[in-house]
């Protein structure tokens, strides 16, 4: 594909983007899910080796290449390691499957109701590097915890300076200001969210995409949705289990999901290859459902 033809796969496909950029923090847990234990690594460099080969078997799985995934978003060390021998991004390419990579580096600590993201000084080699490598967009993701309109308009600001670096490699950015489902004034916030892009779009150099809790307000994002700016919003699942997230998805026409933990939670390494690609076939399926609803 070229990068014309993700584009216009990405803005008019059918489908959802695959979640597969668990980082240091969130591996165990993910390992964990999937049937490894802690104690089945002595040091990172195995414990990565273990989440690079659960993601290589997830890509290779025939489910996996079916046409209803049409991105997938790697973490850094999985983008530089290798699919049935090739880079990650060319395994995916090869099936059809537009690749990206969270580049953020973490949260900071709450501060007006919201977590900005880490400093990413190594942010201009790795956009070179993975642009080398293929991969059409980035993922960077912030955390809003409280209807804070000051802490608001800080990450939208944030976030989309760091959108700009990444369209200025002739990337496109997958933006998240994520709305934790638990805080107690979701609602407002998603309403405070939803302005505050809605202002950065004005000004923004060229579309990004946004990846955004599912509001609590179906519709809400209707007006991210259609705007020209915007290349596709995407939902992820911040916490629902797989049923709840398609189901509340479903409700917002033109969203499509980027879903992690509720893509992956019932996959486990003790399956067999046709178990585990059943498995996560019927996901795919319910997702896709949702996503096209």
């Amino acid at each position: 594909m070229t990068n014309e033809q993700m584009r216009e796969r990405i803005k008019q496909g059918d489908g959802f983007i695959a979640a597969l950029d668990q980082s240091g923090g969130s591996t165990p847990k993910a390992l964990a899910g999937y049937g490894v234990e802690e104690g089945a690594w002595s040091n990172d460099e195995e414990m990565f080796g273990l989440i690079h080969q659960m993601r290589s078997r997830i890509i290779s799985a025939p489910s996996f290449g079916s046409g209803k995934v049409l991105g997938a978003i790697l973490f850094e060390r999985t983008m530089d390691g290798l699919v049935n021998g090739k880079p990650t991004p060319q395994a995916l390419i090869d099936e059809g499957i537009i690749p990206f990579i969270k580049v953020d580096k973490g949260l900071e600590g709450e501060a007006n109701g919201v977590q900005m993201m880490k400093p990413m000084p190594e942010l201009e080699t790795l956009l070179t590097r993975a642009k080398d490598l293929g991969v059409f967009g980035t993922k960077e993701r912030s955390v809003i915890n409280a209807a804070n309109a000051e802490g608001i308009a800080a990450v939208v600001k944030q976030q989309f300076e760091v959108g700009e670096a990444v369209l200025a490699h002739g990337m496109v950015p997958i933006i998240e200001p994520e709305v934790n489902i638990k805080s107690t004034d979701r609602a407002q916030s998603d309403a405070i969210l939803r302005d505050e892009i809605l202002k950065a779009l004005d000004s923004v150099s060229a579309p990004v995409m946004l990846k955004l809790s599912i509001p609590v307000e179906a519709g809400l994002f209707q007006p991210l949705v259609d705007h020209p700016k915007v290349l596709r919003v995407v939902a992820l699942s911040g916490g629902f289990s797989r049923e709840e997230a398609c189901r509340e998805l479903a409700r917002n026409p033109g969203m499509i999901a980027s879903f992690s933990r509720a893509l992956l939670s019932d996959l486990r390494q003790q399956q067999s290859d046709e178990e585990f690609d059943r498995t996560l076939g019927t996901a795919i399926d319910e997702i896709y459902s949702a996503s096209v609803a």
